[in-house]
């Protein structure tokens, strides 16, 4: 007898029959799951990530190869173009830019030239060829945080137009008060970080605010990566959405400056680091005018080009419910060939997402495996550009193919664990919307727990494709590689966190003798259900209380 509805965690979330409570229905999915395998997903990873793709830079020859791979791929499994214009790519407006920025602070009758890329990095996303700086005041404003639901303001009203502003990386850290060695849960989720802590956001206000150029403070521990990501990062060919305005809406300015090159330029204005970083963590910071003057000039070779989205349909088999769609997401683009580089030039980018594409090829091949299709339709998404900012994923929120209001979730795959079984799944998005309880439900099928953020502190929920999503309100998933492998014992250091500290974003992020499949093919298979789960399902996945994106959904789909 067909299950009509099943309770988890106290959401009626009605299927016409429970992938993971039927053991029939698990029977007919056995073929499909039987499709994700160790050497599938192997071969996928070691073509997106061979030198021959020359680490898969938007508008370069790694871009044609992967989404003819991709392309490929999708029509071999046989699913339809994605999208309705009959082709599997969506166009995405990009323009590259290569940056030579100089920059020097003037103390009194000093200056202080800093050194690029060692001392500092600077771009801008306004698509011109030059941008000046010149003899700008300096203003430090602390974590340069406005969060009215905190009762937060770094600004105090001081008007920042035309002045160059200094701040410090990630949330203001404040201690709870009944015990300072522990951060206060209630004021920007303690340890873990919100988007008030992401570079974006930083440079999002300083637009907002009028500056002339934001400077951010790199610290390894708050940023969660060591400068040489940081580097690495800024110092190539960035990309921006080519935007109508040529984003002239964007703070002219942006960059990064090391910890000595800032604690110097405070020391010689007369202040210091150590004094200043303290004061920014109370509510009654006011920002603190510097006796310095920043000069930036950065010259731009703009490149304006078409980059894709790579798309493939798997038709739903319910003519009601074949309009609404589940959405897969794994970015294709990785950063590239850095010809200045000695030795090895190119960042393959094998775990940083060969392994996330590869899971939704995987995903793709068993879902064609079921017959009959699940009642609603599945998507499936190879975005580009996501290194630079998440850009090929916000454009498809800005410019869907299918309504969002009739899309159910995104799930997205983003660097997979490939070292083996472990003992539970990391859940980035743990307590965002009840595709949680899906993915326990799931996990114990398997034996296994699913855990939250192993890391909140590194705001890796900001930092991937589903962010986009959720921005405009549709509910995401976003499994994790910090998982607790069966091959160390329970309380050992996690290996993700050594893939953090030397392969990530680096010419070594590639594929390993001492890889282990076994254990992405668990974690691809749990969101293949999940997928399923949702696909089948007579109710939309819900953002769950409390929750920062829960008003903009509801709205989205009109609750």
């Amino acid at each position: 007898m067909m299950k009509t509805s099943c309770l988890l965690s106290g959401i009626f979330f009605c299927v016409a029959a429970s992938v993971l409570g039927n053991d029939e229905l698990r029977q007919r999915l056995q073929p499909a799951l039987e499709v994700i395998t160790p050497d599938g997903l192997l071969a996928h990873i070691k073509v997106l990530a061979s030198d021959e793709f020359e680490g898969r830079a938007p508008g370069s020859k790694g871009e044609d190869l992967s989404v003819k791979y991709i392309t490929d791929q999708f029509k071999k499994i046989g699913l339809k173009p994605g999208n309705p214009d009959g082709t599997y790519t969506q166009e995405v407006p990009l323009a590259g830019i290569k940056s030579e920025p100089q920059m020097s602070f003037v103390i009194g009758d000093k200056t202080m030239d800093l050194k690029y890329p060692d001392d500092f990095v600077a771009s801008s996303a306004r698509l011109q060829p030059e941008i000046k700086v010149e003899k700008s005041d300096l203003v430090f404003v602390g974590y340069g945080v406005v969060a009215p639901e905190y009762g937060w303001d770094d600004y105090k009203n001081v008007d920042v137009k035309g002045k160059t502003i200094l701040m410090l990386i990630n949330d203001p850290p404040i201690p709870y008060p009944k015990d300072p060695s522990k951060l206060d849960d209630k004021m920007f989720k303690g340890k873990a970080m919100t988007y008030y802590g992401r570079w974006t956001y930083k440079y999002e206000i300083a637009a907002k605010k009028g500056a002339a150029a934001a400077i951010i403070i790199h610290e390894t521990e708050p940023a969660a990566y060591p400068w040489q990501v940081v580097r690495t990062s800024w110092s190539k060919e960035n990309f921006e959405l080519d935007n109508a305005n040529k984003n002239m809406d964007a703070v002219p300015a942006r960059s990064w400056i090391t910890l000595d090159v800032a604690k110097k330029l405070l020391a010689d204005s007369g202040q210091d680091f150590d004094a200043l970083k303290k004061s920014a963590i109370k509510k009654d910071f006011r920002p603190v005018a510097l006796n310095a003057k920043a000069n930036i000039d950065i010259k731009q070779e703009v490149r304006s080009f078409k980059s894709h989205n790579v798309i493939g349909k798997l038709e739903g088999s319910d003519p009601k419910l074949n309009g609404e769609y589940v959405l897969y997401t794994a970015h294709w683009d990785h950063l590239g060939r850095h010809p200045e580089l000695q030795g090895d030039q190119i960042f393959n980018g094998a775990i940083d997402n060969a392994s996330g594409v590869a899971g939704i090829i995987e995903i793709a091949a068993g879902f064609s495996k079921i017959n009959p299709a699940p009642k609603r339709s599945v998507l499936f998404m190879a975005t580009t550009a996501e290194e630079a900012g998440l850009l090929g994923a916000k454009y498809y929120a800005e410019h869907p193919l299918y309504p969002l209001d009739k899309t159910l979730a995104d799930i997205n795959l983003d660097t997979l664990n490939v070292w083996g079984k472990a003992r539970d799944m990391e859940d980035l998005s743990f307590g965002f919307s009840t595709l949680d309880d899906l993915l326990v439900a799931a996990a114990k099928q398997q034996g296994r727990k699913v855990i939250p953020n192993s890391r909140p502190e590194k705001g890796m929920i900001y930092r991937a494709d589903n962010f986009e999503f959720s921005k405009v309100g549709l509910p995401s998933l976003y499994i994790g590689k910090g998982e607790h492998l069966l091959s160390r014992p329970e309380n050992a250091p996690l290996r993700s966190d050594e893939y953090d500290s030397t392969d990530y974003h680096q010419v070594t992020d590639e594929v390993k003798p001492d890889w282990d499949l076994s254990g992405a093919v668990q974690d691809v298979q749990l969101v293949f259900e999940v997928g399923y789960e949702v696909a089948n399902g007579d109710k939309f996945p819900e953002w769950k209380p409390g929750n920062e994106f829960r008003a903009k959904g509801s709205a989205s789909r009109g609750d």
